[in-house]
């Protein structure tokens, strides 16, 4: 029977575990995450996963101590498994598991290598991204891939919808690739880097809007961060607003020297000056939801002065 140690987090991390049990791989240890309580817990819990099939499970804030390689060699895995686990392995852990240590990642590499790659890709514009299985090298992201799968990026694609559909091919590259790398005869594709980039992670401060952008970048953001992720904001009339959902309604329309929000036949109507007109779907203000008849109660009749 094969024997696997993995590391994993978060929904891909639940849902290709269970990929490895349904193709009778012996787990043999979990490393895996504290929950973080500063930190809206949306996703699926590795950790419960490893206490409903009795897998032993640990969560140390470094899996590089003497101590716990040591554990590591003692189990003799075939595989290590990364998936969406947060820290970095060495290469001395790396080096423990004969047939190799693999990484699952949420992007169509070499694209989006990184951190946050999905809200990465929608902040870009694209129409498509993925999941790749490579292997783990001192680089992140870096190493040989074994295989990949597509999925599509829609216009109003949130960022939430894009990771459930990463989440899925990620699940069907695991379950289509690990027979051959059981038996060894797995693909192993050199990545070009120089078709790529490498992205660091994303701040709260970074979903602020700036409405001298054109309408499609904005969407972008807007889309990228929304819930479950912080969040798109910026003020009207003052008062700061979160932006949750937009739909462009024109592209390339020259609009005014200075942004407005305008309520025109119910509808909230976002005025960008880089060009394009915005619809405001949805949007909160101090954690509520507002609906757009709503806003002139609190902030005064339209049209609004939008950012700072």
């Amino acid at each position: 029977m094969t024997r696997a140690v993995v590391f994993a987090y978060h929904n891909v991390g639940v849902r290709c575990l269970k990929v490895l049990l349904a193709q009778g791989v012996d787990i043999a240890l979990i490393f895996t995450h504290d929950d973080n309580p500063a930190e809206q817990i949306w996703f699926d819990r590795v950790a419960a996963l490893a206490t409903d099939y009795g897998i032993p499970a640990i969560t140390p804030d470094d899996p590089n101590t003497p101590e716990l390689l040591q554990q590591i060699r003692d189990l003799k895995p075939d595989f290590l498994f990364s998936f969406y686990y947060r820290k970095m392995l060495s290469l001395e852990l790396l080096a423990i598991a004969p047939q190799g240590a693999l990484n699952m990642h949420g992007s169509l590499l070499p694209k989006y290598r990184g951190r946050v790659p999905v809200n990465w890709a929608i902040i870009h514009g694209e129409t498509e991204t993925g999941a790749t299985l490579h292997y783990m090298v001192e680089k992140p992201d870096a190493g040989d891939t074994v295989g990949q799968t597509a999925v599509p990026i829609l216009p109003d694609d949130m960022a939430g919808e894009v990771f459930n559909k990463v989440t899925l091919a990620a699940e069907l590259t695991l379950h289509r690739i690990l027979p051959a790398l059981i038996t060894g005869n797995a693909p192993r594709i050199v990545q070009d880097l120089s078709q790529g980039s490498y992205f660091t992670g994303r701040k709260p401060e970074d979903g602020r809007i700036d409405w001298n952008w054109p309408v499609q970048r904005i969407h972008n953001l807007v889309r990228a961060v929304a819930p479950p992720y912080p969040g798109a904001f910026t003020t009207v009339n003052g008062r700061l607003v979160r932006i949750l959902r937009s739909r462009i309604i024109e592209l390339n329309m020259q609009t005014r020297i200075a942004p407005q929000l305008e309520l025109i036949d119910g509808h909230l109507i976002a005025h960008c000056v880089g060009g394009g007109l915005l619809q405001i779907l949805a949007l909160d203000i101090a954690g509520s939801l507002v609906i757009p008849a709503e806003l002139a109660d609190l902030i005064g009749p339209s049209p609004w002065q939008l950012g700072d």
